[in-house]
């Protein structure tokens, strides 16, 4: 696991705040929910693993510097 310094965990909580949606690109677990799935983010931990609870009632962690998700804008398509 690679070390993540205060600045980079700082932008990371920032980037990724409780309750902010989102969906997943990629992770390296053979458990791993689909890529695409969206999930809801419930806090970053103090690895920078993103924790997520997945629609799919998944909750395994993004793991800093290994998997990927991105942020999504669901409201924004709601009100279209």
């Amino acid at each position: 696991m690679k070390p993540i310094s205060k600045e980079r965990l700082a932008h990371l909580r920032k980037q990724y705040p409780a309750g902010a949606r989102v969906q997943l690109l990629w992770m390296d677990d053979m458990q791993a929910p689909p890529t695409g799935t969206k999930g809801t983010v419930w806090g970053v931990d103090d690895t920078g693993s993103i924790m997520v609870q997945w629609d799919n009632g998944s909750s395994l962690n993004v793991v800093y510097g290994i998997d990927s998700c991105k942020v999504i804008d669901e409201k924004s398509r709601e009100e279209a």
